[in-house]
C-alpha cells in the first residue's frame, strides 16, 4: 500500500528516532517526515575490530549495548528537542547480526512503550535504499538502485516508496567482502574497502586482467571466483606490485557493477541510477556511475559518504514512510539476522 492509498495518515511534522545497531556501527538520529535530518550520530566499532581483521559479534553486541544509551541521548540533544517531542521510534530488525540486532530492538521496543509512542520495525536493505532520497528527496522515480556492501550486491527497482522489485543479487560473495577478503590477503587490513581504494590510485588497473563473472549475463553477481583468482595470480607471481594488484581487482568489480546497473536502468526505462550501501563509497564506482549516467542521459544520486555507511537516518526515513503506509509494528516483532528484501512489484 502507498502512502497515497493509507486512509489513516500521520499529521506532517512527525520526528522519527532511528536506531542502527545491525553489525558494527552504532547509531541514532532524528528525521523530520522522512527527509529532514536534525542529527545523525554514528559510533564506529572500526578500531575495536580491526585487530581481529573482522567484526566479531559477541565484541559487537556488547559494545552497542555500552554505547546506544550515550548515542541516542546525544542524538536527541543535537535534534535540539525532549524525549516527549519524538513521535515515532524505528529500529533496523534485520538482516544483521542478531545480537546486535536485539540490542538495537529492545531499546527501540522500551522507548516505545516508555513514551507511548509508536514502534516501526525496519529492513535494513530498505533502510539504505533511502540514504540518496535524505538528501535529494525530489529524486523523480522510477530508479535503480545498485545497493554495495559487505553482505550484499542488489540491484533494486524503485518504482515508488515501499513498491520495488530486487533484479538481480549475488550468489556468491558481496563486492565488500570480496574487497576485504583480497585486502586481507594483500596484507591491508581491515576494513578492507577503503584500503584498496587508497593504494589503488597507486597502481594501474590495466597492468593484469581479472575476471569479470557473469558480465553480459543477467543481473545476478558473482565475486568469489575474482577474489580466488587475484589470489592465485599473487601466488605465481610473488614480486608484483600490491597496488597495481588492487587498483586492477577494483576495476574488475567496478566494471561489473556499472555494467548491470547501466543495463537494468535502460531495460526498465528507469529515470535515474542511486548507489547505496557502504561500496557506494568507493571512489572509482562513484566516479563511473556518473560518467555511465553521462553518457545514458540518466540522473544520477550518490550519497554523501556519510550516508553510504550504516546510520540511523536512513532507518529514520524508511520508518517514516513504512508508517504511513503500514502503520506501527506489533511490539512482538523480533529480530531476523536473514531478513530478505522482497519484490512488492510484480
Amino acid at each position: 500500500m502507498t502512502t497515497e492509498e493509507n486512509s489513516q495518515p500521520y499529521p506532517a511534522g512527525m520526528r522519527i528516532l532511528g536506531i542502527e545497531t545491525s553489525c558494527d556501527e552504532t547509531a541514532a538520529a532524528v528525521v523530520v517526515d522522512g527527509h529532514h535530518v536534525l542529527s545523525s550520530v554514528v559510533s564506529s566499532q572500526i578500531d575495536i575490530h580491526a585487530r581481529y581483521g573482522g567484526v566479531v559479534p559477541e565484541i559487537a553486541s556488547r559494545a552497542h549495548v555500552e554505547l546506544l544509551t550515550p548515542v541516542i541521548a546525544r542524538s536527541l540533544i543535537e535534534a535540539g528537542i525532549q524525549d516527549d517531542h519524538v513521535d515515532a521510534v524505528a529500529a533496523t530488525v534485520g538482516p544483521g547480526l542478531i545480537g546486535a540486532l536485539l540490542v538495537g530492538v529492545s531499546a527501540a521496543k522500551t522507548l516505545a512503550l516508555v513514551w507511548d509512542v509508536p514502534f516501526i520495525a525496519v529492513n535494513h536493505l530498505e533502510a539504505h535504499l533511502y540514504a540518496a532520497l535524505l538528501e535529494d528527496p525530489e529524486i523523480e522515480l522510477p530508479v535503480v538502485v545498485l545497493l554495495v556492501s559487505g553482505g550484499h550486491t542488489l540491484l533494486v527497482l524503485m518504482e515508488g516508496h515501499g513498491n520495488y522489485r530486487v533484479l538481480g543479487s549475488t550468489i556468491d560473495d558481496a563486492a565488500g567482502e570480496a574487497f576485504d577478503k583480497v585486502a586481507r590477503y594483500l596484507g591491508l587490513g581491515y576494513p578492507g574497502g577503503p584500503a584498496i581504494d587508497a593504494i589503488s590510485m597507486e597502481g594501474d588497473p590495466q597492468s593484469m586482467q581479472f575476471p569479470r563473472a557473469m558480465l553480459n549475463e543477467g543481473y545476478d553477481f558473482s565475486f568469489s571466483g575474482l577474489k580466488t583468482s587475484v589470489v592465485n595470480y599473487v601466488r605465481r607471481n610473488p614480486e608484483v606490485h600490491t597496488a597495481d594488484v588492487a587498483a586492477a581487482f577494483q576495476e574488475a568489480v567496478v566494471d561489473v557493477l556499472v555494467t548491470k546497473a547501466r543495463r537494468a536502468a535502460r531495460d526498465h526505462g528507469a529515470k535515474g541510477l542511486c548507489l547505496a550501501g557502504g561500496v557506494a563509497a568507493n571512489s572509482l564506482l562513484r566516479e563511473r556511475l556518473l560518467d555511465a549516467c553521462v553518457a545514458d542521459g540518466l540522473r544520477a544520486f550518490l550519497p554523501s559518504r556519510a550516508m553510504c555507511t550504516d546510520n540511523a537516518a536512513m532507518v529514520a526515513a524508511a520508518g517514516w514512510y513504512r508508517l504511513q503506509s503500514d502503520g506501527p509494528s506489533p511490539l512482538d516483532t523480533g529480530a531476523d539476522p536473514n531478513l530478505r528484501l522482497v519484490s512488492t512489484l510484480s
